[in-house]
């Protein structure tokens, strides 16, 4: 009789011996050409990858001064598959002036892949970084003693002046965001955070090199592999040129000593941002080396918001610098001409509704209007625009096409200057104002816009721009920060010039009056200058005190700079706004201020605004 089990007992045993050496097949291909684990292991007893930091590109002002340069700069590598045995721990940490805390600490977090993607025990790894002279000096004689730990050299960040932080902003170690992004980095490199350091970090950080070591049986390297054959070198950051004019960005940070605010100047026929001022500042020497984190989170911790960068940032009424977008946008859509006149009742007074304005002559026309900063003509202006359905068809329509005007001069959305987190403002749209009234609406309703004030917001640079583009009579380039960058053209968002919908004659009324705003209206505190300013002020209405606002640019026919300047809470416009102007356009122009011009900045520089609760 045939014996089944002894049969089947006899397949049972092959097939398990079988899928055993498959097992064993699978497992040696992997480890052999799957796996580099081992391969690692080999390369590392017998070589170290040893990287090569790049310079990082220095920044110079528009005039070649040096604003921000390398100093060098030591960090402590570790090798965690070498440094794990032998060891003396205690020593160490006295080496370093740490504690064991901050040593197991530090060793953890290295381990720790959720903090430091891409770990191997077999690479490089940051332990410590940015050590002084003294320290590296005195860490270098007994490295000898601390098997896998090595030297790394690069540089480190210097600022040289306490100015135009926000412009510049700064770098820190990468975060695990940002070794996720981007491959280049790995943990303990380091990258640009805020101003050009980031938004230029490309270009800025150059590409890195890497050095072949050979090792013996011990671990001690012997010298380059093969004479450096596969090395690899550093190529250095690019230079940047800033648009800034040094002298100008530190006057405007005098003015605005004690005051919170901005000011913004730009070239108006570049885009070049001449100088970019926030207020309350920081000086960006704090935000260097070890002490940057300290020092971030001071900053970040303080009421005032110096980290803000409220030139592109802030978002606020733009009063009555916004009359001008007005006016160009009523004459080029034929709803006034030059000799239009509108009445202003120290205001403007229709249907139960009033808009105050300040005494002046009436009625008047758009020049005088524009120099005196009537609110009545205005608010007529845009009355008979939204509510004329028999040229748009509804209000809705009118609003839209108003609305078209307010984007093309640069309003609404983001201008795109080249610094991170910039915001757009806010220009209402009919949707806008349908979802907000049910749909019940018209010119009366919304009638605050025309003056800047109601939905409308803006950022000091959008009006900075808006005095750019009045100055240029209708077009303007996207303001930038950087002038050029070395061996590298610039994009072309930055050379090709952005026309608005409103007409050339409009805006040869507009810089009219614009120009007897300076001479004898508003702006009147100009008038002593030599080199033809024109200005428009603002006093824009707070649920404190109203901010003090102003726009202008100069020469009227050959315009070199476009100013904007925003003081919050400081009250009228020819309080603050004027006379800030005026300083910063003749500092520009001239190289300097004349003996008056320093008295009268001195005495603004040491005014302080009261900022209480009520304020804010």
């Amino acid at each position: 009789m045939k014996d089944y089990g002894s049969e089947y007992r006899k397949y049972v045993i092959g097939g398990v011996a079988v899928l055993i050496v498959t097992i064993y097949i699978i497992r040696l291909f992997t480890l052999q050409l799957m796996s580099d684990d081992y391969k690692k292991n080999a390369d590392s007893n017998a070589f170290l990858k040893k990287i090569d930091y790049p310079a990082r590109g220095v920044i110079s002002d528009r005039n070649g001064e040096l604003m921000v340069y390398n100093q060098p700069a030591y960090d402590i590598m570790v090798v965690m598959n070498e440094a794990k045995n032998h060891l003396d721990t205690l020593e160490f940490c006295q080496a370093l002036n740490i504690t064991r805390e901050e040593f197991d600490l530090r060793m953890a977090n290295i381990k720790d892949r959720s903090k430091n993607p891409g770990y191997s025990s077999f690479t490089q790894q940051m332990f410590l970084g940015q050590l002084s002279d003294q320290e590296f000096s005195m860490f270098q004689e007994k490295i000898y003693r601390f098997p896998g730990f090595y030297i790394q050299k690069r540089s480190i960040r210097q600022y040289e002046y306490p100015y135009a932080a926000h412009v510049l902003g700064d770098v820190a170690e990468v975060s695990k965001g940002d070794i996720e992004e981007d491959d280049y980095y790995q943990a303990g490199d380091y990258i640009g955070k805020q101003g050009v350091e980031r938004s230029y970090e490309k270009q800025l950080r150059g590409e890195k090199g890497v050095q072949i070591l050979l090792r013996d049986a011990h671990g001690r390297i012997q010298g380059s592999y093969r004479n450096g054959a596969f090395d690899r070198q550093p190529v250095p950051g690019k230079n940047l040129t800033l648009g800034i004019d040094l002298k100008l960005q530190a006057l405007g940070e005098r003015l605005l000593e004690g005051k919170i605010g901005s000011v913004v100047a730009i070239e108006p026929k570049t885009g070049e941002i001449l100088c970019m001022v926030s207020s309350p500042s920081y000086d960006p020497r704090i935000m260097v080396g070890r002490k940057r984190s300290k020092s971030h989170q001071e900053l970040s911790q303080n009421a005032w918001k110096p980290l803000l960068n409220r030139s592109i940032m802030g978002q606020y009424p733009p009063g009555s610098t916004f009359k001008t977008t007005q006016g160009l946008t009523f004459m080029t859509e034929g709803i006034i001409t030059d000799q239009t006149a509108y009445p202003c009742s120290h205001g403007f007074v229709f249907k139960g509704l009033r808009v105050g304005c300040h005494g002046h002559g009436s009625p008047l026309s758009l020049v005088p209007a524009i120099s005196t900063s009537c609110n009545g003509y205005f608010c007529w202006g845009l009355y008979h625009m939204i509510n004329n359905t028999s040229k748009y068809g509804s209000v809705q329509n009118a609003m839209n096409r108003w609305r078209d005007y307010m984007v093309s001069m640069g309003f609404g959305y983001k201008l795109g200057v080249d610094l991170p987190g910039e915001k757009r403002g806010l220009i209402p749209n009919a949707q806008f104002y349908d979802n907000a009234y049910k749909g019940s609406w018209n010119g009366l309703t919304i009638i605050s816009i025309a003056i800047g004030q109601g939905e409308v917001n803006a950022t000091p640079l959008q009006i900075a721009n808006l005095g750019a583009t009045i100055a240029n009579r209708g077009w303007f380039i996207t303001p930038h920060v950087v002038k050029a960058i070395e061996d590298e053209p610039l994009d072309t968002l930055y050379t090709n010039r952005r026309y608005t919908k409103a007409n050339r004659e409009a805006y040869d009324y507009v810089v009219q009056g614009m120009r007897s705003a300076a001479l004898g209206g508003t702006c009147k505190a100009l008038a002593g200058y030599d080199f033809m300013p024109c200005g428009k002020t603002g006093t824009a209405q707070n649920r404190g005190h109203d901010h003090s606002v102003f726009m202008g640019f100069a020469p009227m026919d050959d315009p070199k700079i476009a100013v904007a300047v925003y003081v919050e809470n400081g009250g009228w416009g020819a309080t603050y706004g004027v006379p800030i102007g005026g300083l910063i356009m003749e500092q520009y122009l001239h190289g300097e201020l004349s003996q008056a011009s320093e008295h009268k900045a001195t005495d603004i520089q040491n005014k302080r605004i009261n900022y209480g609760s009520d304020d804010r």
